[in-house]
């Protein structure tokens, strides 16, 4: 089963059930994979996005809510805040599971090891071959920094 027929059978679900906060999350899901579909049509590409580019929509759903959370957040809006929370959870049903700690710091010691990277020029090709492996469980916000201090 693909991302996006799990994707279609949790909005069945949720209508069903009748949960408007969760349903009004998954169209937006929804909205936000069928923009990507139209954007790829118009630079040539036939049919629909992978479920690689689906988890990518998704994980930068997560960041921009986690952003949003913060904001509001500061500024004391908190039911906004708590809002945006309720999507995270939602949009992270159909994310893989994040790698831990010790899991992110041994997968960027074996892609320095497999990439025979040996100083900060060689940055670029360790971070493509985590994504290439990762992508979509682990937060390449964090492990740039990761990856600079082993190469430096």
């Amino acid at each position: 089963m693909t991302l996006r027929d799990k994707l279609n059978a949790s909005l069945k679900d949720a209508m069903k059930a009748k949960e408007a906060e969760r349903l009004s999350t998954l169209r937006l899901i929804n909205a936000a994979i069928k923009d990507r579909d139209i954007a790829a049509r118009g630079e040539g590409e036939e049919g629909l996005v992978s479920d690689e580019v689906v988890l990518a929509i998704l994980g930068k759903m997560v960041k921009q809510r986690q952003e949003s959370a913060r904001a509001y957040d500061e500024a004391g809006r908190l039911e906004l805040a708590e809002k945006e929370r309720a999507e995270i959870t939602v949009i992270e049903e159909f994310l893989p599971r994040q790698l831990t700690e010790v899991e992110t710091e041994a997968a960027v010691t074996q892609a320095i090891a497999e990439t025979d990277a040996g100083s900060i020029r060689d940055m670029g090709k360790v971070m493509a071959a985590l994504k290439a492996r990762y992508m979509g469980r682990m937060d390449f916000g964090r492990v740039g920094p990761l990856v600079r201090d082993r190469l430096s």
